[in-house]
């Protein structure tokens, strides 16, 4: 039996980043493989981007952050003020999502136009696995979770006010641009 979801992905901090992106995300499981397809466009280009699944560990339904997050008033929406609604970072959409290493240089990283495709699939038993081991279940409730593609030019002047530093990365490399809401088709 095969399960499918999907994500329509829009645009977070499009009015101060200066670039709408979009896209969509489908996800297929069958057997132990699920596979990823993310189709981005207009994000900042030649750019890496982070993505991945957020949620709540405890499998409260995740929301996707709008302007309202912007709790300290700054005009953009970062990572820390998406927890509320999002909840945390879980799995990654890099080299090797079943790992769950997500600070790691392995993610898309977009053309001249500001597009990428994501094409990636998964043993499913590894990637429950290290869930459990984390979240300390093997359920991933992927309807239960909401998609972020993140990342801005480093040249791009971001306030103080921003956070989100991930070890050695800093707001530009996780400043959402971008999110969907998983659901099951």
């Amino acid at each position: 039996m095969t399960e499918k979801y999907s994500a329509k992905i829009v645009s977070l901090n499009e009015d101060k980043i200066g670039t709408a992106a979009h896209g969509t995300a489908t996800f297929e499981i069958e057997n132990d493989v699920m596979k990823i397809h993310i189709s981005m466009k207009d994000t900042p280009k030649n750019t890496q981007h982070w993505e991945h699944f957020h949620g709540f560990p405890d499998g409260k339904e995740a929301q996707i952050a709008t302007k309202a997050q912007d709790a300290n008033g700054d005009g953009f929406v970062d990572l820390p003020e998406t927890e509320p609604v999002s909840g945390t970072t879980m799995v990654p959409f890099d080299a090797a999502p079943h790992d769950m290493n997500v600070p790691n240089d392995t993610y898309p990283v977009s053309d001249a136009n500001g597009s990428f495709e994501y094409e990636k699939e998964v043993p499913l038993d590894k990637l429950k696995a290290k869930f459990k081991e984390v979240f300390g279940t093997d359920d991933l409730e992927l309807d239960k979770r909401v998609i972020y593609v993140h990342g801005v030019p480093d040249d791009l002047d971001l306030p103080d006010t921003i956070a989100g530093a991930v070890g050695h990365y800093d707001q530009h490399v996780t400043l959402p641009i971008a999110v969907g809401k998983i659901v099951k088709d």
